[in-house]
């Protein structure tokens, strides 16, 4: 039984519902390989475990030095936090995230040694990044730089990353597939932001919603979604793809329910929100991919 709750603190501490983020830039990568048939199914599948490991040790991160800092609560109005609750030691997590970074690493070296090196300095600098997302002398969620990070490591990285692995090719193509991809992700730590801005703002965790506000953030939110339909019109009328890479406009009806929400919910509520954000780049995600490979 204690092994039992254990395993489920550690799942709590890995934030499944989070690691979708870790999935759609894999997947969308894929798909525009598949489309341009250059695709080989063990590099995606390694670039996945990867992806994920990297968002488990960045969530592992954040929860221990958000905990330090002092950010993370019993009063928090998120999902609960392991080391807030007393679930999880300091020592056991700093141990864990050495754990799940080593793992990464040594995955990616199957990837560096099939591909090139630059393989590798992605993969040295996603770890770094996950690390000093809120660890260091200037960690990025503490700056106002989270966003960026996101956007980049999530989207750009990450998209690119994938397509790079499978076609050995850099190209203005891929960097458009790859925006999307990161400004739905980052949506998902708007809302997250936007729900916790008086404790950041008690903290002295200096967000883009503590230091721009709440209406920023909601424009933001709304932004990152135009930005995100918009790249399908760019990809039909210059990149020559057909009507399916209008796909994702399915999901416009959940978009306008999330802004909606982020007009209407306040506090704990807007967990649902942030939950469904997760869901939304992760099915806008699904769907372009297909009208990528269609």
């Amino acid at each position: 039984m204690k092994n039992d709750n254990k395993l489920n603190s550690w799942l709590l501490a890995s934030r499944p519902k989070t690691l979708l983020a870790a999935v759609v830039p894999v997947m969308v990568g894929s798909a525009l390989a598949i489309s341009m048939k250059k695709f080989f199914l063990p590099y995606s599948i390694v670039a996945l475990l990867c992806s994920v490991l990297i968002q488990i040790g960045t969530n592992f991160t954040n929860d221990l030095y958000d905990f330090l800092k002092g950010s993370d609560t019993v009063k928090r109005k998120g999902p609960r936090r392991v080391l807030a609750s007393g679930l999880i030691t300091v020592k056991q997590m700093k141990l864990a995230i050495v754990l799940v970074f080593g793992l990464t690493f040594l995955l990616g070296l199957y990837l560096v040694y099939s591909v090139d090196f630059l393989i590798l300095w992605v993969g040295i600098f996603s770890i770094i990044a996950g690390i000093i997302y809120t660890a260091g002398p200037f960690p990025l969620a503490y700056n106002g730089l989270g966003d960026v990070f996101v956007f980049i490591f999530f989207g750009i990285i990450g998209t690119m990353g994938t397509f790079y692995l499978h076609t050995k090719e850099i190209s203005l193509l891929a960097l458009a597939v790859s925006i999307p991809v990161g400004a739905l992700i980052t949506n998902i730590l708007v809302v997250n932001n936007f729900r916790d801005i008086e404790e950041d703002r008690e903290a002295n965790k200096k967000t883009l919603a503590v230091i721009l506000g709440r209406e920023f953030s909601r424009g933001q939110f709304i932004f990152l979604i135009l930005i995100s339909y918009s790249v399908s019109v760019v990809l039909y009328f210059y990149f020559d793809f057909s009507l399916w890479i209008f796909l994702p406009l399915a999901t416009l009806p959940l978009a306008i329910l999330l802004i909606k929400m982020l007009y209407t919910l306040d506090g704990e509520s807007l967990n649902k929100t942030l939950e469904l954000s997760a869901k939304f780049a992760g099915l806008f995600g699904f769907l372009f991919s297909v009208g990528l490979i269609l």
